[in-house]
């Protein structure tokens, strides 16, 4: 339901300063996670690490990212139909703080078991806090995309922070002295760093429930339409656990028995088949059920558009998370005013610019008033930037063979062309997202667009796992020629989808 118009959060509802400050702990936990991972899975058994090649670490790294995104669909149906966005989003977090607990385990099992608990925790998160936010506003409200742009700064606020602290805790030679003084073993400094964005997650969850009050009705009550559907849907939902809980057992007597052999390669291969079903199954769902208007099945067209063009931008952009994690390791000079700094901090940069750079991009959308150019074009710009911050980084790449290292500027350079393009998209795409959809199916669509980053992120992640294979100018020339092939095909379609929309229903 919407909320009536207040100004109590730098002129937005106060109910985005709740949902802010959630949301930046919980992408603290999620980034400084993030920003450890492939240097954890790949570091030497004798660091603390698990001694996996780049080649099985990018794979794992893909799939984990693309399944945080892809359970977003079943966590919009689940708010929509049985809990509602508001207690999905509590136990959400709730999950996300134990999986992040058992990464602080030094254990391959825990290792596993937390991702597998931090994927189920986002899913049932991510798209339900957002969908809120585009709840505190009235469908005409002028304030949306700023709201989303202020929002999206509270999501980067956390990721600065993150990296930063996860970081020093991961790898810094000064902390793992300190534990070495204390009798710890210091190659465990990277499950310290897995602790802290459990204690992230903790805050997050403590602002949550002390500042839910200024959510006024904004996500308290599933949108079905009668105690028989509600019904309904919670069948559907404790049948669907029972099959994946009969499925997992299945498959571990399975791989206990010998009958089957479940390897990096397989999983990955199985999860990419998966999800192309999926994406081609809930579209010819969604397009092909009946019951839609006119103006609401062409807004769904609107919502497909948009959805390939994320997900081809995701998939070049998550690679800060992979490639340019790699390239910092191994060919940065990581040191700055003579005094060097993990490889990990890089991860805090797409942040920071975030932060310097947001406030401008929601001025900008604001300003334009009229003029604001239409979303499918926003996204075509944000193509076009990120392909060049994989351009410039074709240089770099050539400069840093033979074991050279490069400066940290080209990175640098790298990371603001690409947050730009970032910021075109990434807001926009959110508050269309809440503007396109039917009603009725708000958060299901909010999955959408979070599919859509599952989808990059599972490409980004076989990118990765071809890192060292291949040389670094190679990869990053076909991922910028790549990008900028599809920003001019939605370039083209800027026109035509606006006339679409226009069209009298």
């Amino acid at each position: 339901m919407n909320q009536p118009r207040q100004t109590g959060f730098f002129g937005q509802p106060a109910g985005l300063r709740t949902l802010f400050f959630a949301e930046m702990w919980e992408r603290f936990s999620y980034y400084g996670m993030r920003a450890i991972l492939v240097l954890f899975m790949t570091a030497p058994i004798a660091a603390g690490g698990l001694g996996w090649t780049s080649a099985k670490a990018g794979p794992i790294y893909g799939v984990y990212t693309a399944a945080v995104y892809l359970m977003s669909l079943p966590g919009g149906w689940i708010a929509d139909r049985v809990l509602g966005q508001r207690k999905s989003v509590f136990w959400g977090g709730v999950i996300i703080m134990f999986g992040h607990i058992a990464l602080a385990v030094p254990s391959v099992n825990t290792f596993y078991l937390g991702l597998t608990l931090v994927v189920l925790g986002v899913g049932l998160l991510k798209p339900n806090i957002s969908t809120m936010v585009g709840q505190l506003y009235a469908p005409d409200d002028e304030r949306r995309d700023a709201g989303f742009s202020i929002f999206y700064m509270g999501i980067n606020l956390g990721a600065l922070l993150a990296p930063l602290v996860v970081g020093y805790l991961a790898q810094a030679p000064g902390w793992q002295a300190r534990l070495a003084g204390w009798g710890i073993r210091p190659e465990t400094s990277w499950h310290w760093g897995f602790g802290a964005t459990a204690i992230g997650m903790f805050l997050g969850l403590v602002w949550y429930v002390v500042d839910r009050k200024a959510l006024g009705d904004a996500g308290l009550r599933p949108a079905v339409s009668s105690p028989e559907d509600a019904a309904g849907a919670r069948t559907k939902l404790w049948r669907a656990l029972g099959l994946a809980s009969l499925a997992i057992v299945v498959i571990a007597v399975l791989q206990g028995l010998g009958l089957i052999a479940i390897t990096t390669e397989s999983v990955a291969n199985v999860f990419g088949v998966l999800l192309l079903l999926t994406v081609v199954v809930f579209f010819a769902w969604l397009l092909l059920s009946r019951g839609w208007t006119t103006e609401e099945r062409r807004r769904l067209l609107v919502i497909l558009v948009l959805f390939l063009g994320a997900s081809v931008f995701w998939s070049v952009f998550e690679q800060a998370g992979s490639t340019l994690t790699l390239f910092a390791r191994d060919s940065t000079r990581n040191e700055l005013f003579g005094h060097a700094y993990p490889s990990s901090w890089w991860q805090s940069v797409n942040s920071g610019w975030i932060i310097i750079l947001a406030p401008v991009f929601a001025w900008l959308w604001v300003w334009l008033g009229r003029r604001n150019p239409s979303s499918p074009a926003k996204f075509a710009v944000g193509l076009l930037l990120v392909a060049l911050s994989f351009a410039i980084m074709v240089p770099a790449a050539s400069a840093a063979t033979h074991g050279n290292r490069v400066g940290w500027w080209w990175l640098l350079s790298s990371y603001f062309l690409a947050t730009a393009g970032e910021l075109s998209l990434s807001p926009v795409g959110l508050s269309a997202m809440t503007r396109l959809a039917p009603a009725r199916v708000a958060s299901l669509m909010m999955g959408v667009w979070f599919l859509a980053a599952s989808v990059g992120n599972f490409i980004g992640g076989q990118v990765a796992g071809v890192y060292g294979k291949f040389s670094p100018p190679a990869v990053f020339g076909g991922v910028a020629l790549y990008a900028l092939f599809f920003a001019g095909v939605l370039a083209l379609l800027v026109k035509p989808i606006k006339r679409m929309l226009e069209r009298p229903a």
